[in-house]
């Protein structure tokens, strides 16, 4: 028998603010150096301390749910989801079950050359817990993330393959980034990912028992832990067996899971209303002001760039994938009115030269000006710049900073484009070969390209082969 993933997920993101969510504490964006540093009186809930909402938080959030369309509840509450574990200071987290800041939308994302439609359920807001560290029998409380602001993302149970999961979080962290709302990255933990999945007949709508699969910290673990977890539960159920459902634990070092807990209901957490912070009521003036600073989404971006620039998939599918990057690579198509060759000396020079920088990490730290690559650029639809030279000249302005065209003049690598020059030049080589010229016009074209050699050695390099190409074709075929 034949069974059908099905899977749902709840996304944790990080929202890059300066403060917690309701203290003033510095927000854990990045790990601390020391444990417990950030902490005060308010996210250590100590008694009689009143919680505060982060205005910046929550206009971040409504940015990044403005950029995907989704309607923005202007009223939402909080509730105390009950638990006790000693990562939570209170015992509770503060979160929205009842009436959650957006409801139900659509996320589309570009998965080869389909475009797929993800249903998500609901976004709500809540505070993040602290972290724990396991060694010699003890375990150690760090609650400098306590009360860091997240956005749980619960998607419907929409997903039947591992790679639909992998592009769809691809494309969160990209709409996240892009935001500004967080830079979602996996090993920061500022995206965090709990894998909802059960398995069903492919003639049944029936699922069997889910498991949870909390925490997976990388997108090529969350595809390991899908395909182990649903052999694992095709091989219960083909026994005659239930699927537990319960919360499991993945080591992606070993590829396998262990059980930790019994899966809770909502029921089980005692939620209720949020006796100490005030609901979120969001005003006309407050949502205009969020609409300015929308952006495009990077899906929309990357149909964008495959219509209107012609580029090739994976080259669009690059440049999308970091605002910053999109912007310079825009920027210098104002300036070239070139996308293609744009979009090559950005993705197969500088991006190369960028990763094996020490000390550029992001087109950000690009110390010359983009005007001089778009000369570069110019100079070669202009033959005065041959396409290997150019690369030559990038990694120059690269790595000196210096002017396109004083690089170009001072290492003589402006083509020249003398016609009565090179056709001097064309005379002599076919004077000085004539077995070579019978052999060409004897239907052996591959000594044409002798000829062009010698033109180049003979030009020294400066002197445009195009032009040697049309010379020698219209002489030699005289």
């Amino acid at each position: 028998m034949k069974y059908e993933k099905v899977i749902g997920l709840e996304i944790h993101v990080r929202v890059k603010s300066k403060t917690k969510m309701f203290c003033s504490c510095q927000n854990a964006v990045e790990l601390a150096s020391e444990a417990n540093i950030h902490v005060c009186p308010i996210c250590m809930w100590f008694p009689g301390q009143l919680p505060a909402i982060n205005k910046e938080v929550v206009r971040l959030w409504v940015v990044a749910w403005m950029m995907m369309q989704c309607e923005i509840n202007k009223v939402s509450r909080f509730d105390r989801k009950s638990y006790f574990y000693p990562d939570l200071p209170n015992s509770f987290q503060t979160t929205q079950l009842f009436e959650p800041i957006v409801g139900a939308w659509k996320v589309e994302v570009l998965i080869g050359d389909e475009q797929k439609s993800f249903d998500i359920h609901h976004m709500h807001l809540e505070n993040d817990a602290g972290k724990l560290s396991h060694a010699g029998g003890k375990t150690l409380c760090d609650y400098n993330r306590a009360g860091s602001p997240l956005m749980e993302i619960v998607t419907m149970p929409v997903f039947h393959d591992r790679d639909e999961v992998m592009e769809f979080l691809k494309e969160l962290q990209k709409i996240m980034r892009a935001a500004g709302v967080s830079d979602a990255d996996m090993e920061k933990w500022q995206l965090r990912c709990d894998v909802n999945m059960s398995i069903r007949p492919e003639w049944s709508n029936e699922l069997f028992n889910r498991t949870e699969h909390k925490n997976v910290n990388s997108f090529s673990a969350i595809g390991r832990c899908i395909d182990t977890e649903y052999k694992r539960q095709v091989k219960i159920v083909e026994a005659g067996n239930e699927v537990v459902q319960e919360t499991r634990g993945w080591d992606d070092a070993t590829g396998t899971s262990s059980s930790q807990r019994s899966k809770e209901d909502a029921m089980d957490y005692r939620y209720v209303p949020e006796p100490d912070i005030l609901p979120i009521v969001l005003d006309d003036d407050f949502l205009d002001a969020c609409r300015t600073q929308v952006v495009e989404l990077p899906n929309t971006k990357r149909l964008r760039y495959l219509s209107e620039y012609k580029l090739w998939n994976d080259d669009a599918r690059i440049l999308t994938a970091d605002s910053e990057l999109s912007k310079y690579f825009e920027a210098l198509v104002s300036l070239s009115n070139d996308p293609k060759k744009s979009c090559s000396y950005i993705t197969s020079v500088l991006l190369w030269m960028m990763n094996e920088s020490n000390s550029v990490s992001s087109i950000s730290d690009l110390r010359f000006d983009i005007k001089e690559l778009s000369r570069v650029i110019e100079l070669v639809n202009s033959d005065e710049l041959s396409s290997t030279n150019a690369k030559s000249v990038i990694e120059n302005l690269f790595n000196n900073w210096w002017n396109a065209d004083t690089i170009v003049d001072s290492n003589n690598l402006r083509q020249k484009n003398d016609l009565w020059a090179l056709e001097w030049i064309v005379d002599q080589i076919i004077s000085e070969n004539p077995e070579q010229v019978e052999d060409y016009k004897s239907w052996n074209e591959r000594v044409f390209w002798f000829f062009i050699w010698q033109a180049m050695k003979k030009s020294a390099g400066q002197w445009n082969p195009k032009v040697f190409t049309e010379i020698f074709k219209k002489k030699l075929n005289t």
